[in-house]
C-alpha cells in the first residue's frame, strides 16, 4: 500500500501514523519528495488489517490510501508518481541539469588517472568513473588494483573536487569501497546477486545498478527494489547493453528501456554505451540517442591512451573525443529542455 501525507505536518504526526502502520503488521518506508511525503507500506494485504482506514484515524496528516499492482512496489510510479532525484555531494542526478560520468575503465596508475580527471573536468563531467576491483571472465586478466585504486580514486576526487563512482565486487568490502567513493556501482554480472545489493544499500551511498547481461526489465526493476527495501532511497537504474545473437557490437545498447524505465518506476536512468557498444566509434552516436531519449545522466570510459589501456581499450574515447563529444552533446541536451 501506498500512503501519501498532505504537505507540511509535523514529524511527530508523521511519527503516529508510521507507528500505527507497523502496529496494523506493515513494513512503511518513507520516500520524501519536493511537495510529497510518501510511504510504501510493505506486508501481505490477504492476512493483515487494510491501510484505507488510516485517512479517517488520521485526516490531518494522510491524503490517501493506494494500493499497488506491481511486483515491484518501491521503485514503482505508483509508489511514486513524481521523478525522484539523487544527491551526490553538490550535484542532483533526475533533476535539470544533465550529468556525465566519465573515467577509465580501469585504475591502472595515479598519472592515468589523474590525467584523465583533469581533462573530463574541464571538458564538463562532474563524475568520475574508474574500477578499482574489476569483474574479469578469465582469472588471467587484470583484476584491478584493489584498495590502491580506491585510494588514488580519493586522491584525483580531492585534488579536482569530482564526485566519484567505483564497482563493488564483495559484500566484504562494502564498507571500504564507501569510504572512498561516491556512488556505488553494481556491475552488470552481480546485478541479482541480491546479498551484495543489500550490502551495498545499508552503506547509505547512492546505488547505481547497471542491467544484467540477459535480464528483463522486471527483473531488473525487483533487483532495484532491494535498495529501496533496505531503507535507501537513492538509486539509480544504468542500462549497458544486452547479450542478443548480434555479434557486430559487444552487446546491444537498449535505448528503449529508457522510456521503459521512466514509465514504470521514478528513479532516474543511466545509460553506459561505453559497454552497451564495446566500440569507440559508436559512443558518440549512442549517447546523443540517450539523450534525446529521455536519460537523465551517461557514463562514459575515457582514457589518455586507450590504445595501451589495460581492460577493454576498444571502447574508450581519447581524451580529445572526449571533449569533441561533450561539445557536440550541448544542442541534444538543449533540445530536450536540460542544461
Amino acid at each position: 500500500m501506498i500512503i501519501v501525507f498532505k504537505p507540511g505536518i509535523p514529524r511527530k504526526k508523521e511519527s503516529a501514523v508510521l507507528k500505527e502502520i507497523r502496529k496494523l503488521g506493515y513494513t512503511p518506508h518513507v520516500m520524501r519528495g519536493v511537495a510529497r511525503t510518501v510511504v510504501g507500506a510493505i506486508g501481505d494485504e490477504l492476512t493483515h488489517a487494510n491501510l484505507e482506514t488510516l485517512t479517517a484515524q488520521f485526516p490531518d496528516a494522510v491524503e490517501s490510501v493506494m494500493p499497488i499492482q506491481k511486483r515491484f512496489k518501491l521503485v514503482s510510479r505508483e509508489a511514486h508518481p513524481a521523478n525522484s532525484t539523487v544527491r551526490v555531494r553538490e550535484h542532483v542526478l533526475g533533476g535539470k541539469r544533465f550529468h556525465v560520468m566519465a573515467g577509465p575503465c580501469s585504475v591502472e596508475s595515479e598519472k592515468q588517472l589523474l590525467t584523465t580527471a583533469k581533462a573530463v573536468k574541464a571538458a564538463g563531467a562532474t563524475i568520475l568513473r574508474g574500477g578499482a576491483f574489476k569483474p574479469r571472465t578469465s582469472p588471467y586478466e587484470f583484476q584491478g588494483l584493489g584498495e590502491k585504486g580506491l585510494k588514488l580514486l580519493d586522491k584525483a576526487r580531492r585534488e579536482t573536487g569530482l564526485a566519484v563512482i567505483t564497482e563493488l565486487l564483495s559484500e566484504n568490502h562494502a564498507g571500504m569501497v564507501a569510504e572512498y567513493t561516491d556512488i556505488i556501482q553494481i556491475g552488470a554480472r552481480n546485478s541479482q546477486n541480491f546479498q551484495l545489493l543489500i550490502a551495498a544499500a545499508k552503506t547509505g551511498k547512492p546505488i547505481l545498478l547497471k542491467r544484467g547481461l540477459s535480464m528483463k526489465i522486471e527483473e531488473w526493476l525487483l533487483a532495484g527494489e532491494y535498495v529501496l527495501a533496505n531503507e535507501n532511497p537513492n538509486l539509480l537504474f544504468c542500462e549497458r547493453g544486452i547479450r542478443t545473437f548480434e555479434t557486430y557490437t559487444r552487446n546491444t545498447l537498449d535505448l528503449a528501456a529508457i522510456p521503459i524505465v521512466k514509465h514504470e518506476s521514478h528513479c532516474p536512468v543511466v545509460i553506459d554505451p561505453s559497454q552497451g557498444a564495446g566500440r569507440a566509434d559508436l559512443v558518440a552516436t549512442m549517447c546523443k540517442g540517450a539523450v534525446a531519449m529521455g536519460a537523465d545522466a551517461l557514463l562514459v570510459e575515457v582514457h589518455p591512451n586507450p590504445v595501451e589501456a589495460w581492460s577493454d581499450g576498444a571502447q574508450q574515447l581519447s581524451l580529445e573525443a572526449f571533449a569533441k563529444l561533450m561539445k557536440d552533446l550541448k544542442p541534444f541536451i538543449a533540445a530536450v529542455g536540460r542544461e
